[in-house]
């Protein structure tokens, strides 16, 4: 299998890119496999939280180009397959953490982003590196360098195809932790299952509604937020939480 798909951890689903001795970059079968890892842990419901990492020495190196040929159809493939394991990163109701274990350049930097939090280690890279080959960001790179870096910074990083390292990274908001590449996997599989142990409901919510402000402005923002906590407050954990909070102990969250 060039994907992993492994539960090391109660409610923690793993998704491990395995091409390593191609530094984890696309080919067809990894671009399927990819799809089925994330449907899956997307329908799962013992799943809580998914953490995506890359195995050996990247997280993943971009696309296989010694695996594209004359039949190559760029646009139907970018729509159809990537967007077929992309799509669920950005639509479960769960949180998705990248361990960015080694450089994640060109689509790999797209998967990356796509996932909602990141664990990066201290000497790995991001790198949008489509202008050194003459292309341009695939993916919806565009969109999440704009969203998180505003456009001059996001369009100036596209066309000089600079390396981020961790720390600019971090300061960047690009990444929420780094750490030593000894740590990256375990860092991210012990922050996984502390938000496994929250209320999923209340986190995939949160999530939605979190995704639909950047897309849609303040007013759509607030409708959906009202509409997302109609749910959430009439579900069991919140009043499991309530009570935690009132009875001064820990909540037990049972996703109901």
């Amino acid at each position: 299998m060039t994907v992993n798909y492994e539960t090391p951890r109660e409610g923690v689903v793993l998704i491990t890119l395995n091409r390593p001795d191609k530094l984890n970059a696309y080919n067809a079968q990894m671009r399927l496999d990819m799809m089925d890892a994330t449907r899956r842990a997307s329908a799962d419901e013992a799943a809580r939280v998914v953490v995506v990492t890359g195995e050996g020495r990247a997280f993943c190196a971009g696309a296989d180009i010694s695996a594209i040929d004359e039949d190559y159809n760029v646009e139907d493939i970018l729509n159809t397959e990537y967007g077929s394991f992309l799509s669920p990163i950005q639509t479960m109701p769960k949180p998705v953490i990248a361990a960015v274990n080694g450089p994640a350049a060109g689509i790999g930097m797209t998967t990356a982003l796509t996932c909602d939090l990141r664990v990066m280690a201290e000497d790995a890279y991001l790198m949008s590196a489509f202008a050194n080959i003459g292309l341009v960001p695939d993916g919806g790179l565009s969109w999440l360098l704009t969203q998180q870096l505003g456009y001059a910074r996001a369009y100036q990083l596209a066309i000089e195809a600079e390396k981020i390292d961790a720390q600019r990274a971090l300061d960047w908001g690009l990444v929420n932790r780094v750490v030593p590449a000894t740590d990256v996997l375990a860092n991210a599989l012990d922050w996984a299952q502390t938000l496994a142990e929250r209320a999923p409901i209340s986190m995939g919510l949160t999530k939605r509604a979190f995704r639909a402000a950047s897309d849609n402005g303040m007013r759509n923002a607030m409708a959906f937020e009202a509409m997302a906590q109609r749910s959430a407050i009439t579900s069991e954990d919140c009043r499991e939480g309530v009570m935690a909070m009132l009875e001064k102990r820990k909540a037990v969250f049972k996703g109901k």
